[in-house]
C-alpha cells in the first residue's frame, strides 16, 4: 500500500487524475471502477478538463459504478446515474454502451447488462450476479477509485458486511443515511437499501486508489489503514491489497500513527 499526503483537497484530486490519466493513455480501453460521493468530484472535473485540452480519449474506457441506491430511478437527481452523468459522462466523449450502473428503480429498465421485467427480490438478485458476470466478462475491474465511509466502508458495505461479499443488496447504516442526507431535503428521503459492489469484488480490482479528504474522515483512515483487518471497518481489506494507492488531505490523515 502507497499512502501519499497532499496539502488540500485539490491537490489530491490533481494527483489522483494524474494516475488515472497514465493509467487510460497506458491502456486506452481501461476498465475503470467509479464512486460517487463528494470526495471525487475535484477528481472528476480535473478528468473533463484533461478531455477538453486534448489529453484524454474516454471512447473507449468501461465504467463499472460501485453502487446505486434501491428504488430511485435513474433521472431522480439524487440517483448516482444522474450523478456520473452531471459529474463526469456527460462532458466526455464515454461510448454510452460502455457505461454500467445497477439498476435499481422500481419500474425497471434496460441497462447496458441486462433487462428485468420488474422490482422482485429474484430479479433483485439476478441484477447482482449479471452485474458480477459483466465485470468478469470485459476481464476484470482494471482501476477502481474508492471513497471512505465515516464509519470505514467502501462501497455501500457498511460494518459487519463479510470481507468475500458480491455483488449484493445492502441495508444502510444509520451513520451513513445520516452523512447521505446533505443530498436530499430531508433525512427521511435517503434510501434504506442499496445495491453495492461486495468487499470482494472491489479487491479483485488490478489497481485501486483510495481517496479520503477532512477531517471528518481522519478516524474512519486511521482504523482501516492501521486498525486490524475486519468486517467491522470494510476499507481494513486494503492492508491486503498489493496495488493499492491511498491519497489523503492532511485533515483526513491528522489520526494517523504512522504516517500522520
Amino acid at each position: 500500500m502507497i499512502i501519499i499526503i497532499k496539502k488540500n483537497y485539490d491537490e489530491l484530486s490533481k494527483e489522483a487524475a494524474k494516475i488515472i490519466k497514465e493509467a487510460i493513455l497506458e491502456k486506452p480501453n481501461l476498465v475503470l471502477g467509479l464512486a460517487t460521493g463528494s470526495t471525487p468530484l475535484g477528481t472528476y472535473q480535473e478528468l473533463i478538463q484533461m478531455h477538453k485540452e486534448g489529453i484524454l480519449d474516454f471512447s473507449r474506457i468501461i465504467t463499472f459504478n460501485l453502487d446505486e441506491y434501491l428504488g430511485l430511478s435513474a433521472n431522480h437527481p439524487q440517483s448516482y446515474h444522474y450523478y456520473m452523468k452531471k459529474n463526469l459522462f456527460g462532458e466526455i466523449n464515454i461510448n454510452p454502451e460502455n457505461i454500467h450502473i445497477p439498476e435499481c428503480s422500481e419500474g425497471w429498465r434496460r441497462t447496458n447488462v441486462l433487462r428485468v421485467p420488474d422490482g422482485t427480490a429474484k430479479d433483485v438478485k439476478a441484477l447482482c450476479r449479471d452485474y458480477e458476470k459483466a465485470i468478469q466478462e470485459t476481464g476484470g475491474i482494471d482501476l477502481q477509485i474508492l471513497g471512505i465511509g465515516s464509519d470505514g466502508h467502501i462501497g455501500f458495505n457498511e460494518p459487519g458486511t463479510s470481507l468475500d461479499s458480491r455483488t449484493h443488496v445492502a441495508k444502510l447504516a444509520e451513520s451513513t443515511i445520516r452523512d447521505n442526507s446533505r443530498f436530499f431535503e430531508k433525512k427521511e428521503d435517503v434510501p434504506e437499501s442499496a445495491i453495492t459492489m461486495g468487499v470482494q469484488t472491489i479487491f479483485e480490482a488490478k489497481k485501486i486508489i483510495l481517496l479520503a479528504s477532512g477531517e471528518n474522515k481522519a478516524t474512519a483512515v486511521a482504523k482501516a489503514l492501521e486498525g486490524p483487518i475486519t468486517s467491522q471497518i470494510t476499507a481494513s481489506i486494503l492492508q491486503r491489497h498489493s496495488n493499492t494507492i491511498v491519497i489523503l488531505d492532511e485533515k483526513a490523515a491528522s489520526k494517523l500513527k504512522k504516517y500522520g
